[in-house]
């Protein structure tokens, strides 16, 4: 009677373990499923579209993103008002931005807006009001991160960190009381330091021998991004892939030995 019973919470087990094993596989296909629908998806954000798409016309340096886009055609013109959000880039008293530096932080800004490749790359944030979710740590191509610092190296700023280091009053950034306004080159030293921390983080600096982003692109041959979010999503696939395999493989080799002992 107790080895019948004994076999029976062994069978159990086995059951119960071929189960787990067969769960996993499922969700395993599921997560690999939605990763790939990061490489053509919006961030959740005020002026982000729900899903990308193609739009009739997007304004100026947003128009690379015409065929796929994450922005419309309204929020491109805001993009290029240069005060989106209430940002004011011109934050040090009597230093007006120069031109060629503005015209890189508002091809940045399209991005942000538009891109539609940015998923493998998204966080979800809790304390703004302008998004709900970011990117952080996107490959961005070492010439397009080196000419945006060298169009702005001799224009001046107060912090390095313009999402955290800002006073925010009556709806726009003003420097600290305690910061000092200096050039570009003074503030970051060089090209790296400069777009990682100027976003905090958002853009990782890229060797353009690796896989990189491009903020600057002729639109009419393509979206190159779409390969370097493919490239990453395989990237995290084939880590998922191999440390599911590892569990499916105890989680079914576990049940024959259950069976070998008992």
């Amino acid at each position: 009677m107790r080895s019948h019973q004994k076999r029976t919470a062994g069978h159990h087990f086995v059951t119960f373990f071929l189960i787990l094993g067969l769960l996993s596989s499922v969700f395993s296909q599921i997560s690999i499923k939605d990763k790939r629908q990061l490489v053509n998806s919006c961030i959740d954000g005020n002026n982000h579209k729900r899903e990308p798409g193609p739009e009739d016309s997007l304004h100026k340096q947003c128009s690379p993103w015409k065929n796929n886009s994450c922005c419309t055609g309204n929020t491109t013109v805001h993009a290029h008002g240069g005060k989106m959000y209430g940002f004011n880039y011109n934050h040090c008293p009597n230093k007006k931005m120069s031109d060629k530096c503005l015209e890189h932080f508002v091809q940045d800004l399209c991005f942000y807006e538009c891109s539609p490749n940015v998923g493998p790359w998204v966080q979800t944030v809790s304390s703004m009001k302008m998004r709900r979710e970011r990117f952080l740590g996107v490959p961005l191509c070492a010439t397009d991160c080196d000419d945006w610092f060298k169009a702005c190296k001799d224009d001046f700023t107060c912090t390095d960190n313009w999402t955290l280091n800002f006073e925010w009053i009556n709806g726009t950034n003003r420097c600290r009381p305690e910061s000092e306004c200096r050039t570009f080159s003074e503030i970051f030293q060089n090209s790296s330091n400069f777009c990682e921390r100027v976003w905090d983080h958002s853009w990782k600096y890229t060797d353009n021998s690796e896989p990189c982003m491009r903020i600057w692109f002729d639109g009419s041959q393509g979206n190159p991004n779409e390969n370097v979010a493919r490239w990453k999503i395989q990237q995290s696939n084939s880590a998922v892939s191999y440390k599911v395999t590892s569990v499916q493989l105890l989680l079914y080799v576990l049940p024959a030995l259950l069976l070998f002992v008992n």
